[in-house]
């Protein structure tokens, strides 16, 4: 790797803000000045930025607790953004995989590590998602037993010509609905209630794939996956 984008990648100077420190004479390579950034460092090169050793940032997957109120995009909007909660080197790096809407709560990962990213969302692999859904109207009875055979068969949600896939419905309670999905369309849950009459009022994601929300963490707070979390997917 050239020298002046190893000092972009381990820090937060931009690639031209590099240059100025390699000309400066800021920089050096297994003890001693370097000034140009072309210079190429291996795996066993100690490269210090005025005196502090630096090293490139590993690949992070990362699950945070989602509260409500906050988004899941790159750009500053209207509220908080996901990747705001979280406190780790060169942070902007970060994509959420997939996403949640603004009110959802719940599992969400974060990683920059496009591969493992992909196989997590890509839609040949179905990864399974499952919601827990507060409703507004009970669901009860015959009418939760045709909700159940409607969700397993297919909704045809408004504005679309494809049904969802076949999803699991199972009722906690009159008020509260567990459902698991294996694909992400736009507010896919909520629509699909909808279409069947109801309507969720409050959202709250539990599981991808086989990676559970971690119980010990609180609304905004997150932790990193550990070596046999990340391999689940």
């Amino acid at each position: 790797m050239r020298l002046d984008r190893f000092l972009s990648e381990s820090t937060e100077l931009t690639r031209g803000l590099a240059k100025r420190a390699l000309s400066r004479g800021e920089v050096t390579v297994n003890g001693e000045p370097e000034k140009k950034g072309a210079r190429h460092v291996g795996d066993d090169d100690r490269v210090s930025w005025n005196g502090m050793p630096l090293a490139l940032v590993g690949r992070r997957h990362i699950m945070l607790h989602k509260p409500a109120g906050v988004e899941c995009t790159a750009r500053r909007g209207l509220y908080p953004r996901a990747v705001d909660l979280v406190e780790v080197p060169k942070v902007e790096r970060l994509q959420p995989v997939g996403r949640l809407d603004v009110e959802t709560t719940g599992l969400l990962l974060l990683t920059d590590d496009g591969q493992w990213s992909h196989r997590v969302t890509s839609p040949k692999r179905a990864c399974a998602k499952v919601y827990r859904a507060s409703l507004a109207r009970p669901l009860a009875g015959e009418e939760a037993e045709r909700a159940v055979a409607a969700f397993a068969e297919g909704i045809l949600l408004e504005g679309e010509e494809a049904a969802t896939r076949p999803a699991e419905l199972t009722l906690i309670d009159a008020h509260q609905a567990r459902l698991t999905i294996t694909e992400g369309r736009y507010h896919q849950v909520r629509r699909m209630f909808a279409a069947i009459g109801n309507h969720v009022e409050a959202l709250h994601r539990e599981s991808v794939g086989a990676l559970r929300l971690d119980p010990a963490l609180a609304p905004g707070e997150w932790r990193e996956l550990t070596e046999p979390e990340v391999a689940l997917f």
